[in-house]
């Protein structure tokens, strides 16, 4: 993920995690596996409506999975304290949408990541088309101008 380091304002959702001492490793700082539910606490507030939202965003009858993670780790991350994950929609696609996320501590970027997730049928557990009513939910989080 090439370019400068993202702020915090450059992402529309904004979830919160605090930092437990069981998070860290023998080096002192916070574990790399952690990282992943950061990630996690900010994607589920978009797709399942906590937080701000307050509305599920899955068409009735259907649940989101996630099918790819892309992490680059740019910061140790140490306790006590909290992070803040900046979340935003890139691209909508027919089932699909790829959020590029930001985690920060102390206002500074820690890591980046792009995740990959499916809208799936609860009853056929297959990929299922996003509604247009879905779709443009999504395309109203991308928090630029642009909409994929």
């Amino acid at each position: 993920m090439p370019g400068d380091l993202p702020s915090l304002s450059d992402y529309p959702l904004h979830s919160e995690d605090k930092l437990r001492y069981r998070d860290t490793d023998r080096q002192g700082h916070v574990n790399n596996a952690v990282f992943a539910t950061f990630l996690e606490t900010g994607r589920v507030e978009v797709l399942y409506g906590a937080g701000k939202l307050q509305q599920s965003l899955a068409d009735d009858g259907a649940a989101f999975v996630i099918a790819r993670l892309e992490l680059d780790f740019l910061a140790e991350v140490t306790w006590p304290g909290t992070v803040v994950t900046g979340t935003r929609v890139k691209a909508v696609g027919r089932s699909s949408i790829t959020l590029e996320q930001a985690v920060f501590q102390n206002g500074a970027c820690v890591a980046r990541a792009v995740s990959v997730v499916v809208q799936m049928d609860e009853a056929t557990r297959k990929s299922r088309p996003l509604s247009p009513e879905t779709a443009g939910r999504f395309a109203a989080l991308s928090g630029s101008s642009e909409n994929a």
